[in-house]
């Protein structure tokens, strides 16, 4: 955040300054990891009513659900309870095993959903009954060696369930009759649901003490953020088209670079602001902005082959106004040229001049060009995102700046910094102590120099003042 944006409050007592002392040390500490949970995997053809359903079960709107099959198309994980269980819920794109194209890669996220899980819902469309498609993914999920599980959706009244006896014919087993939009049937699934996971999951990929580190992958359609997201898990972990807006869930990855577990989201493509977006797009805006206020660091994806568009700057103003750590990767660098390096330098000079502590590197997820400078340039932000200044450091270093730079006189008298202290990190926040007002400019005087002799690369710095109340006269 701009030192613009500066908090401004008012101190009367010296007693104060001993509760900011006491700033709260918790912002620098990790959590505990919660112990991995068990996957089931929610698959069955385009617009069946995945996605209702699985907001039903993990209690609250998360999916995207439009009336337009193929919304849905990454596989994407929630996290559930039900009667004190944990589980991780993962939605899929519809499923139709003779696909090309798009449709064919939405169908190869379902069935490496499946690989993963352990256990599976199948969702069928109770009014349509069993299809060729459910016939064919039921003989693949015979063979399967998950519990499965069949559930037959928008059974929205008790006239529908006699419907639901057909589906005895897809041989696997009771279908459970449920109404995403209504919430009928859905705890007797949950029930079936935990007898059927167990009660680890068979593999637990990536847990550590603490937990991964949260990364979001953000920027405006089609700037390659799921090609980077494959290059850096080494798979197809997201579906990538050359049409814009592929994506629409946030897709969670864990990933391992450099040693070191991280997951990140994939996020929708930014395209318009949201209270001018609408249906699908809408909720894609919402998740993704979500996604950055659930996320430590955000990599902000930029084409580096085109001009820097309004959606770029205001995807890093998202960022910024966050409070999150910040890296730049400017992408398809194997297709600029030395015109548009030089062009580049001056947009950086007038576009970005707001964020120039943000890390940056150039990249490109279709050669794989440089994309191992990406762990290294999150592990600088986020140190500088977590790092504290003890209120001694602070205030000796304090000192000897104001000394040499004393902050301009302002109404014929010049403000005093009386004392200074880090609030909190995460991020790094500062609170100064003033007799008087400090102007912008003096304060990003200051932002820059700590950022210059403490290092604080990568990470946005918040400066607050409280002025002191002026005490009234005694006539």
């Amino acid at each position: 955040m701009s030192t613009e944006d500066t908090e401004t409050e008012t101190w009367s007592d010296e007693a104060e300054f001993a509760l900011a002392e006491q700033a709260d040390d918790a912002a620098g500490e990790a959590t505990e990891a919660a112990p991995p949970a068990p996957v089931l995997a929610v698959v069955g053809r385009p617009n069946v009513g995945k996605s209702t359903l699985v907001n039903r079960l993990i209690g609250r709107r998360e999916a995207v659900v439009q009336d337009v099959p193929g919304v849905t198309r990454d596989r994407v994980a929630y996290d559930a309870q039900w009667n004190g269980r944990r589980f991780t819920l993962v939605d899929t794109g519809g499923w139709e095993p003779d696909a090309r194209g798009l449709r064919a890669a939405i169908a190869n996220q379902a069935e490496l959903a499946m690989e993963t899980a352990d256990a599976i819902l199948l969702v069928v469309d109770a009014q349509v009954g069993a299809t060729a498609t459910e016939e064919a993914v039921a003989r693949t999920l015979r063979r399967s060696d998950r519990p499965v599980l069949l559930a037959a959706t928008k059974v929205d009244d008790e006239r529908l369930v006699a419907d639901t006896a057909s589906l005895w014919s897809l041989g696997l087993g009771e279908p459970m009759p449920v109404s995403g939009l209504h919430g009928r049937g859905s705890g007797d699934l949950l029930d079936a649901i935990l007898r059927a996971l167990p009660e680890t999951p068979r593999e637990v990929v990536g847990a550590r003490a603490g937990g991964p580190r949260r990364v979001a992958l953000v920027g405006k359609p089609n700037v390659g953020k799921s090609s980077l997201l494959n290059r850096l898990t080494g798979e197809q972990r997201s579906v990538v088209d050359s049409v814009a807006g592929t994506t629409v869930d946030p897709v969670d990855s864990l990933v391992e670079l450099d040693g070191q577990t991280w997951r990140f989201v994939d996020t929708a493509g930014l395209r318009k602001r949201v209270r001018t977006a609408s249906g699908m797009e809408y909720y894609a805006s919402l998740r993704t902005r979500s996604a950055i206020e659930a996320a430590e660091v955000a990599v902000v994806l930029v084409d580096a082959s085109e001009p820097m568009a309004e959606q770029d700057q205001r995807v890093i103003s998202m960022v910024e106004e966050s409070g999150r750590a910040l890296v730049l990767a400017y992408n398809k660098w194997d297709l600029v040229d030395e015109d548009r390096r030089l062009a580049m330098k001056r947009e950086l000079e007038r576009d970005l001049v707001r964020v120039q502590w943000a890390e940056r590197v150039n990249v490109s997820a279709l050669t794989g060009r440089a994309v191992s400078k990406i762990a290294p340039a999150l592990r600088t932000a986020l140190e500088s995102w977590d790092r504290r200044i003890p209120t001694g450091v602070l205030n000796g270093w304090l000192s000897d700046v104001i000394a040499a730079t004393p902050p301009p006189v302002r109404g014929g008298k010049q403000p005093k910094v009386l004392f200074a202290t880090q609030a909190q990190a995460r991020p790094p926040t500062f609170v100064l102590f003033t007799t008087g007002f400090l102007e912008a400019s003096y304060r990003r005087f200051i932002e820059r120099r700590l950022r210059e002799d403490f290092d604080f690369v990568g990470s946005p710095i918040r400066i607050a003042m409280r002025v002191r109340e002026k005490r009234q006269r005694n006539r």
